[in-house]
């Protein structure tokens, strides 16, 4: 008799932790594929378009001409699945190390993505086919907020690996404390390089690090969500 009155109690407490738990795994699953995603599509799309160069062109110029919506999506759709992912790690680390400024900062790392794909980049560099060579003598308004977006972004996301990092050296988790590290200086460093001739490779290996990095850091949580 007394089984039978304490399962349903049982059962109505397990229910709703088990719900919360899938859907905290979905939230970091966003992140966990937001990264390899930017990069498929900015890297195939920069391999197949008509007159784009990776080394003489940015990725942000991929958001105009006639298939510029696409990186546009890119941008806003990537933007958006981290913002989710900065969700699911404030309910994994709550309370614990990293779990206000760790979301946070990967939050705005979403925001700055989004802002990326709705304010677009301006033609320049000869790109698209017929746009003049060389930097534009002005640029738009909105051209402006969207060279503002990726230093922000790059930023948030340098900031977050130091914050992980400092988790992780607390958990004794040594190898990943110093990859964060790493990555956190090393986009860094490649953004800083003086650009006279304007090669953009090294932009490029920045944001494949530092996408690498922050969905690899949502599929670790992910992983082990309740040991978080």
């Amino acid at each position: 008799m007394t089984s039978n009155v304490m399962s349903p109690t049982v059962g109505a407490t397990t229910a709703p932790a088990e719900i919360s738990a899938r859907r905290t795994r979905m939230l970091l699953a966003c992140g966990a594929v937001a990264g390899p995603l930017f990069i498929v599509v900015g890297v195939t799309q920069a391999l197949t378009r008509a007159g784009f160069d990776p080394v003489k062109h940015p990725l942000s110029l991929l958001s105009v001409g006639d298939l510029g919506w696409i990186q546009i999506t890119n941008f806003v759709v990537t933007g958006l699945l981290f913002l989710a992912s900065a969700v699911g790690m404030r309910r994994v680390l709550r309370p614990g190390r990293a779990s206000k400024w760790g979301p946070r900062l990967i939050g705005a790392f979403g925001v700055a993505l989004i802002a990326g794909g709705i304010f677009v980049a301006d033609s320049g560099l000869g790109f698209p086919p017929g746009t003049p060579e060389g930097i534009p003598d002005e640029f738009s308004w909105h051209g402006i907020v969207h060279s503002v977006a990726p230093v922000a972004g790059f930023l948030a996301l340098t900031l977050a690996c130091f914050v992980f990092a400092r988790r992780s050296i607390g958990l004794r988790q040594r190898g990943w404390a110093v990859f964060s590290i790493f990555t956190g200086v090393t986009i860094q460093v490649l953004g800083a390089i003086p650009n006279p001739n304007l090669n953009f490779l090294p932009l490029w290996a920045a944001m494949v690090l530092g996408f690498g990095w922050a969905s690899a850091q949502a599929a670790r949580l992910m992983a082990q969500p309740r040991r978080a």
